[in-house]
């Protein structure tokens, strides 16, 4: 007898005082009609918040978008506390206005993958799909 796979879990949020959330809303419902379980903590989560449900909810990934500009501080506070809480096997990725020169540092940090406006959500679909172990 086969054992089904373990679906996809990835939480998706907006975190910080950016209250813009149809692209985010968009990508879970790209990925939930892919098959992905997706976890949605909506609007002005701190990344305490994302972190704790992350791993309450035992989420693969969290995605979240930033377009307040407060990128270079928001991913790599959420990667620090992944590490803090021993969830640092948790993926992050993230979409928002990111410019080209804050890429490299957020990549550094830990941050996965980037995708910025006029992306199309089977990316962000596919790069999810090919978490899986």
């Amino acid at each position: 007898m086969r054992v089904a796979a373990k679906p996809l879990r990835v939480l998706i949020g907006k975190v910080g005082l950016d209250g813009h959330d149809r692209g985010v809303k968009l990508v879970a419902r790209a990925l939930r009609d892919a098959g992905v379980e997706v976890i949605y903590t909506g609007l002005h989560q701190t990344p305490e918040q994302i972190v704790s449900t992350a791993i309450q909810e035992d989420v693969n990934a969290i995605g979240l978008s930033v377009l307040s500009g407060a990128h270079n501080y928001l991913f790599p506070r959420v990667m620090e506390l992944l590490k803090e809480q021993g969830a640092e096997d948790t993926v992050l990725f993230g979409g928002g206005i990111i410019p080209d020169d804050d890429i490299p540092r957020l990549k550094a940090a830990g941050v996965r993958a980037l995708f910025r406006p006029g992306t199309a959500t089977d990316e962000v679909v596919k790069f999810v799909k090919e978490l899986r172990p």
